[in-house]
């Protein structure tokens, strides 16, 4: 009988430590406007051309003791792209460049989480993007973590990485200062 109890707790012990190391899930908070997904392009060499994309969502899986068991899924609207410029906005949307009509959501799902130390991770996985998939890595920094004033619990990262406009079968040359574009990612997740 007393094999049996030790045996009882020691397995709801080892459970139970096993629950909290777990990753906690997280859904990326679009309804406050606490996440962006922007870009910037160079435009002919003389200046940047910012945008962003005003319709997407997620979730995340964050341990801050375990990182590298992080994971993230994001599905974006490819027709919400606003650069504050309702024509190039429109020539944005058409063939030259996301192709709305034929692609009108583009993902990224992570395939793994790399520590870097001081709260820095690069975050591999698969983008894909006016129908193609391609890997990419996301420099991506722990911004913060903690409760909110409403009752929940909160994680925050930002992140960025440059993508080559022909990985992705854009075909429109924007001439040589421009062939790449940077997204800016910044996400903030409530823990459900």
């Amino acid at each position: 009988m007393l094999k049996k109890t030790l045996a009882a707790l020691a397995l709801g012990s080892a459970l139970l430590g096993a629950g909290q190391a777990m990753a906690a899930n997280y859904l990326i908070d679009k309804e406050g406007q606490h996440a962006f997904v922007n870009f910037k392009i160079s435009h002919l060499g003389y200046s940047w051309l910012y945008g962003t994309f005003r319709d997407f969502d997620g979730h995340f899986s964050f341990d801050a003791a375990q990182p590298e068991t992080s994971k993230i899924q994001v599905k974006l609207k490819t027709a919400s792209v606003d650069s504050n410029h309702a024509e190039r906005d429109k020539h944005l949307r058409s063939p030259d460049f996301l192709n709305v009509a034929k692609h009108p959501t583009a993902t990224f799902e992570s395939t793994q989480v790399k520590p870097n130390g001081n709260g820095s991770f690069d975050i591999l996985g698969n983008l894909s993007l006016n129908g193609v998939t391609k890997p990419v890595t996301i420099a991506a920094r722990f911004i913060g973590e903690g409760k909110d004033p409403w009752g929940g619990y909160r994680a925050g990262f930002e992140g960025s990485t440059r993508l080559k406009l022909k990985d992705f079968d854009i075909q429109k040359d924007l001439g040589p200062a421009s062939q790449e574009v940077e997204l800016i990612l910044s996400v903030e997740g409530v823990r459900q």
